[in-house]
């Protein structure tokens, strides 16, 4: 059986369609899907990047094709009232659910759902209040382990050279983006292009031209 780490973060659309996406390309493959939610900021912070809604242009390119994506995939995604938001609560609150920082599929869809169908204000305190009723996690959010779980979660991804969300780890291969889980079906499929030496590892072996300062 295959175990793949997905690291997600909710405030991230792309995440949420990877989520709903990955059944079908796990489909005929015998597979365990670890969640791990992870802080996406501090995964940008670290490599000192913007995240796409803070960037004109690209913020308004990324809503058009989430929602042009999600039209295609016939997923229902809806703008929440504003984007970005501050998701701590909601990642405090996966991982509460849990006991290892690995909340279940349920939960992880019940938050995704929460924050990308309605269009509702995503940080509303009142509909937490109701989504933390419906989930009842084991332990409370405020209790410094959650948060300290999440943190660990976050630099462990950081470790393995995650950079964004959706990630998936696999044999310790990185697959980032909704694009990118067709080439995670294929590793899992065994294809000559993952073999030791071959394609995937050429691109190791690049060497920079030149570098920004």
């Amino acid at each position: 059986m295959t175990h793949i780490t997905f690291y997600l973060d909710f405030i991230s659309p792309y995440a949420y369609l990877a989520f709903e996406e990955l059944p079908k390309q796990l489909m005929g493959i015998s597979h365990r899907v670890e969640y791990r939610p992870i802080l996406f900021g501090a995964v940008l912070n670290h490599h000192g990047h913007m995240g796409p809604a803070e960037i004109p242009g690209k913020r308004e390119w990324t809503y058009r094709q989430v929602v042009w994506q999600a039209k295609q995939m016939g997923v229902q995604l809806d703008m929440p009232l504003a984007h970005p938001f501050n998701p701590l609560s909601l990642l405090r609150l996966a991982v509460a659910c849990s006991d290892d920082g690995a909340p279940n599929r349920y939960v992880c869809e019940t938050i995704f759902r929460h924050v990308w169908q309605g269009g509702y204000a995503a940080d509303d305190v009142s509909r937490f209040a109701e989504l933390s009723s419906v989930l009842n996690p084991k332990h409370n959010l405020q209790n410094e382990d959650i948060k300290n779980q999440l943190k660990i979660n976050t630099d462990q991804a950081i470790e393995k050279d995650v950079f964004g969300v959706p990630t998936f780890l696999v044999d310790g291969k990185l697959f980032w983006g909704l694009d990118a889980l067709p080439m995670l079906r294929d590793y899992l499929m065994q294809d000559d292009f993952f073999k030791n030496g071959g394609e995937w590892d050429m691109a190791s072996h690049v060497k920079p031209g030149i570098k920004r300062k």
